[in-house]
């Protein structure tokens, strides 16, 4: 098979052995893998993956049919349309991945919105549902909202009846961000320099990180939480702590890539009974910023290292 392999630093195309079945796995013939910042660390070395997914080959979310299955699978069948959150491998024509990571992709939705689905999704609901216990009335500022992630976020705190603050800083971008499904909430959108304007708020998700990024805090509501989920913008920031103290706040870091395989698929069952339908029902969705054939790897990844992007860059093996 041919896969986006890290050579170096760099991104080449190159062949490599299929994938052999665990017991516990099935083969999936990937139709649609979503591309994320967390492809580009790993490129840098900062991000490896875990043990048991390829140290070599980024993508951390696929979707395809299901080719073949390994001796103890159950519940699952050759052909079936599947999407998953994997530790690495994903930017690949085939991958092995666990039958308990498997979420079902619904009728309606293309392969290329399942193929940016399952990273963003499954971020988004664990940290705002399962770690900040969004509830209906909160008011959520979302930073670097037009992003994959932050698109994802935007959505899952409208749907739980949340008043959402998606911090956009390019203006041409807010209009999009507006038309996202609203679900039982409100979506504004504003500039950096004018979220304070909205707040204070019960949660802030920050996206973007960089040295200034958790002045912030002193945005949140008393009892608020500030959840540490991108770190694009730089890996490390000075805390004012008599702020957060003030706000008997809590600070959240969080990530998925590093958890036991059984609290990844406990996260898939979550994601699989609580989010997938919202996704069938059209309450959420997955916007595409852009995609490219396998052998256009090298145009995917600029156009997710460069700005302005609304949504999902996906590969389309």
């Amino acid at each position: 098979m041919r896969a986006v392999t890290i050579v170096d630093g760099r991104f080449e195309l190159q062949k490599h052995p299929d994938p052999v079945l665990r017991p516990d796995q099935v083969l999936i013939g990937i139709r649609g893998a979503g591309l994320n910042a967390a492809d580009l660390q790993q490129a840098r070395g900062d991000y490896p993956a875990p043990a048991g997914w390829p140290a070599d080959i980024p993508g951390l979310e696929v979707s395809g049919e299901v080719l073949e299955l390994g001796s103890a699978v159950r519940d699952v069948r050759v052909a079936d349309r599947v999407m998953a959150l994997v530790g690495g491998g994903g930017h690949a024509e085939r991958i092995a991945v666990p039958a308990d990571l498997l979420l079902p992709v619904p009728g309606n939705i293309s392969w290329e919105q399942a193929g940016g689905f399952p990273e963003a999704f499954s971020t988004a609901w664990d940290a705002l549902v399962t770690q900040a216990g969004i509830a209906a009335g909160d008011r959520v500022l979302v930073t670097g909202a037009a992003g994959g992630i932050g698109t994802a976020m935007v959505q899952i705190a409208a749907v739980s009846g949340a008043d959402v603050v998606a911090s956009v800083r390019r203006t041409e971008l807010h209009g999009e961000i507006a038309s996202l499904p609203a679900g039982n909430g409100r979506v504004d959108v504003v500039t950096p320099e004018g979220e304070v304007d909205y707040g204070p708020f019960d949660i802030i998700v920050e996206l973007v990180g960089g040295e200034n990024c958790l002045d912030r805090v002193k945005l949140l509501r008393t009892g608020g939480r500030f959840l540490i989920v991108g770190v694009q913008g730089g890996m490390t920031a000075p805390l004012k702590m008599f702020d957060l103290m003030l706000k008997r706040a809590r600070l959240i870091g969080t990530t998925i890539r590093g958890r036991s395989p059984a609290e990844k698929a406990l996260l898939a069952h979550r994601i699989r009974t609580h989010v997938v339908p919202l996704l069938e029902q059209e309450r959420i969705q997955v916007p595409i910023e852009a995609t490219h054939p396998l052998n256009a790897y090298d145009d995917a990844y600029a156009r997710l290292a460069a700005p302005g992007k609304f949504g999902k860059v996906v590969l389309t093996p």
